[in-house]
């Protein structure tokens, strides 16, 4: 629902509330006379922006976090853990998440179900979303800096779904055992890298891995969504102390090339999303802000801050290696480098992605058209 009709099932006690937030001009026993001095105020295009600019970082990162959930409803529990995720982002504020739910439901943000099965529950104005979003974009877009178009860059197209044939062809040309561990002995490793487009040094020893998929603490990073993926897929099965290939793995080359790629990144959201949980959203801020060349420090300058550290992933790091790269690979955008530093750019594959992100899931089943 939008807000005017959130308003009209809204008591009269709670829009009092955001009238007086509002500085609203009108009579408080009149439901009428509020829900219009509300709408009045709120359908001020600079003023909304205005209010959006007002908000606190922690209330911008709680409203992130819901603008793309496809809940229709929240519980008051699930907003306040949102709400302490939001706080604990900054370390202790003495900020209380009870306090931003409060500050929010007095805006006009949030409300209570209309119905009696959702009346203890809370959503958001379908019409407050779309308008938040375009207004964080503009306010995004205008924080870039725009660079020139490097000499030379990176782009990896959709290499990653045919290093997925490459590495089922090997399977198919090769026995390949398990250690103790249950991980691909190095020797094999290296002989698959030897026949991807794409290369990654092996892992050393040492060093903490885990968060991004089982195979994550055995595997370099593109490897070990390919081999998540495949198993995902079931391409392959592991069987007591080796992996084969299996009759689906046989046939998999049936699959088109750019549907394969759609189904990695679908699968990509999903496998990181416990590590970084509004990955959706940050893909889609990227896709929005980089579509022209731009500096990775100005990203992630402004981005940066809805990213949450993930145990020994720092922000930066989550934005460089978990983010950035893996858009790389996914062929979603090209990198290069300046004199000042790294920039990027969405390729047309990347924008088709990331613009459906706002349509989206959060358990990555999104809608792909």
């Amino acid at each position: 629902m939008n807000l005017a009709d959130m308003l009209t099932f809204a008591d009269i006690v709670h829009l009092n509330r955001i009238a007086v937030y509002y500085d609203c001009d009108c009579k408080p026993n009149s439901k009428h006379e509020l829900i219009q001095g509300i709408l009045t105020k709120l359908g001020s295009s600079r003023f909304f922006e205005m209010q959006v600019k007002e908000l606190r970082l922690s209330e911008v990162r709680f409203l992130n976090a819901l603008l793309f959930d496809d809940r229709p409803y929240f519980s008051m529990e699930e907003l306040l853990a949102i709400a302490k995720q939001s706080v604990e982002q900054d370390g202790d504020t003495g900020e209380r998440p009870r306090d931003i739910v409060t500050r929010l439901r007095s805006s006009g943000w949030l409300f209570n179900g209309s119905t009696h099965n959702t009346r203890y529950l809370y959503q958001i104005p379908s019409d407050l979303k779309e308008r938040f979003r375009r207004v964080m974009v503009h306010d995004f877009q205008n924080r870039m800096i725009r660079v020139s178009e490097p000499s030379s860059y990176r782009d990896e197209g959709h290499l990653l779904a045919e290093d997925l044939r490459l590495f089922l062809q090997y399977m198919r040309q090769h026995e390949v055992p398990l250690n103790p561990e249950g991980a691909w002995y190095r020797r094999n490793q290296q002989q698959l890298m030897e026949h991807l487009h794409i290369a990654e040094p092996l892992l050393g020893k040492g060093g903490w891995r885990f968060g991004y998929g089982s195979s994550f603490k055995f595997y370099p990073d593109r490897m070990a969504l390919l081999y998540d993926y495949a198993r995902h897929s079931k391409y392959i099965e592991e069987k007591g102390d080796r992996v084969e290939l299996t009759a689906k793995g046989e046939a998999q080359q049936e699959l088109a090339i750019e549907d394969e790629m759609i189904q990695l990144f679908r699968f990509w959201l999903r496998l990181y999303k416990g590590a970084v949980p509004n990955l959706l959203s940050l893909v889609y801020w990227i896709g929005e802000c980089a579509r022209p060349w731009t500096s990775s420090e100005s990203l992630f300058e402004h981005i940066g801050p809805l990213i949450r550290p993930f145990y020994y992933d720092t922000p930066r790091s989550v934005f460089d290696q978990r983010i950035i790269r893996m858009m790389l690979h996914l062929g979603m955008l090209r990198q290069g480098e300046h004199s000042t530093g790294s920039s990027i750019q969405m390729t047309v594959w990347g924008q088709k992605l990331a613009g459906e992100c706002r349509l989206g899931r959060n358990d990555s089943g999104i809608r792909l058209h």
